[in-house]
């Protein structure tokens, strides 16, 4: 089997510095929008802050999508506007339904800044089905003892959402969706398995490969659809999969905004510059001003 037998697409990252850490970004992209309900892929960090420093991100909102945070190091201390405030840590899940609207902010717990806060982690955004797009917000926390662990020849996966290796996380899902951590030792290797519809691997640490073809950190790598292929690593490795089924309508992507109608993000665009979201409990002196961009943004 040649390369392009196996990986359909390998995006590169844009990578942002935001001072103190980095974010590299493979999707979106205009070689490609989404991979299963997965339209937006953020790496944070890694990044070892010095005390005092931290991460501050002020509330926005978001609209017709799911966010899911899960973090290798560090802690992240989240605030919605439906009264949530807890803090996530290393292997537990943070799934935040936006539904028809949710205000939330990010930043690093007191503990943490004061003794220079740590930084490494996946951030993603889900698309929703279009009949799930303007449900009610929702917020859901799962506990990192609460998530499915598959141990085999140097193998130990997390699985964050979705069924995989015979087990089922408890994460909600409202499209098919596959996501894991799987966790690779020095010779390790594990079936990346070809029911999902659409999916992607992602090093985000350490050395691995597909089926004996080289995985470079950072690139997100399509898979072909319904090919069995074995993840290895010969010196260790973290590498993230993800993927789920084929949406068949477009989702429209602008600022933090994502749906199916064009005019439902104008119209989400309108409310927030008129202050008609609701607030963050906690964290209501700040919030992010919406930017002067005339236009949604979408992507074929």
């Amino acid at each position: 089997m040649t390369r392009d037998d196996l990986i359909l697409q390998e995006i590169l990252p844009t990578t942002h510095d935001l001072g103190g850490f980095k974010v590299h970004r493979t999707l979106p992209s205009r070689p490609r929008t989404m991979v299963g309900p997965f339209l937006f892929f953020d790496q944070m960090g890694p990044a070892d802050m010095p005390p005092g420093a931290g991460i501050d991100v002020r509330p926005h909102p978001h609209i017709n999508l799911a966010t899911v945070t899960y973090l290798f190091r560090g802690a992240i201390g989240h605030r919605d506007s439906l009264g949530t405030d807890l803090v996530i840590e290393p292997g537990a899940v943070n799934l935040m339904t936006a539904g028809h609207g949710i205000v939330h902010s990010e930043r690093s717990p007191g503990d943490e800044r004061a003794k220079g806060p740590a930084l490494f982690g996946i951030q993603t955004w889900l698309a929703l089905p279009e009949k799930d797009e303007e449900t009610d917000p929702a917020f859901q926390h799962v506990e990192k003892a609460a998530l499915p662990v598959i141990e085999d020849r140097g193998v130990r996966a997390r699985i964050i959402m979705g069924d995989l290796w015979g087990q089922s996380a408890p994460t909600t899902t409202y499209a098919q969706t596959i996501y894991a951590d799987i966790m690779l030792d020095a010779g390790g290797a594990v079936p990346i398995e070809p029911a999902a519809d659409e999916r992607a691997l992602y090093v985000a640490d350490g050395d691995a490969s597909i089926d004996g073809m080289t995985l470079e950190p950072l690139i997100l790598y399509v898979l072909r659809p319904g090919l069995l292929a074995t993840l290895r690593s010969e010196r260790g490795a973290r590498v993230m999969l993800c993927g789920g089924e084929a949406f068949t309508s477009p989702r429209h992507v602008w600022w933090n905004f994502v749906s199916s109608r064009r005019e439902r993000i104008n119209e989400a665009k309108e409310a927030w510059k008129a202050g008609l979201f609701p607030r963050v409990p906690g964290d209501e002196k700040e919030w992010i001003p919406i930017p002067e961009v005339p236009n949604t943004v979408s992507y074929p």
